[in-house]
């Protein structure tokens, strides 16, 4: 009796010990998945191809009788998002693809002005401009990628000694402008604007 006493003592020991080992692991495996710290989201940004207000278009009319033809033509997004066309047509371009401003153009003719039209729609060459405290201001190419300030700081060689991280400005081609603190967007992403096609970055002077 003493002995078999003796044995459910240490089987039960056993598995008090096991229990305390298995909650330990799955303890600690908790605390590395926490989720109250999660990774740094990246910026979302606009789809890059949108048409902004600011950028000029060629926009290629084919497919017409050669009575009808109409030349290659080009215009600047007005303000309120539109191009007018030849015949005083006006169609809202901001906001959209090339694609899907070319089938709003060839609705607007056809069958009004034309039984049949192909539009072609291209934007110039894109830009944006980085200047003041950094160390190769100028004029950069807009890739179309999902660019964002820092990005397009990195890009104009980054910043010199005497740059003002914390007060860099973003001016849009609308006229809006920001004030972005680029050491706190380092460490939340969400702080980094994204930068368009005609935006204006300025890294002023730090004053010691």
């Amino acid at each position: 009796m003493k002995l078999f006493r003796k044995i459910v003592s240490v089987v039960s020991l056993a598995v008090v010990s096991a229990s305390l080992i298995t909650g330990c692991a799955t303890g600690s495996g908790s605390s590395r998945g926490d989720v109250s710290n999660p990774p740094p989201v990246p910026p979302s940004s606009m789809v890059p191809e949108l048409i902004r207000i600011g950028e000029t278009l060629t926009v290629t009319f084919s497919d017409l009788p050669p009575s009808a033809a109409i030349p290659e033509f080009r215009d600047r997004v007005k303000d309120d998002g539109s191009i007018i066309l030849p015949l005083g047509v006006k169609v809202d371009a901001a906001g959209r693809t090339a694609g899907q401003l070319q089938q709003s153009i060839e609705a607007a003719y056809v069958p009004r002005y034309f039984k049949r039209l192909t539009v072609s729609v291209k934007n110039e060459e894109r830009f944006f401009y980085v200047g003041g405290e950094v160390r190769q201001p100028n004029r950069q190419p807009y890739a179309g990628a999902s660019l964002t300030v820092l990005q397009a700081v990195a890009s104009a060689g980054g910043f010199t000694e005497f740059a003002d991280k914390r007060r860099v400005s973003l001016q849009r081609v609308n006229g809006q402008q920001y004030e972005i603190n680029c050491v706190k967007a380092l460490k939340n992403h969400n702080l980094d604007l994204p930068v368009y096609p005609g935006d204006s970055i300025n890294v002023p002077k730090r004053w010691l």
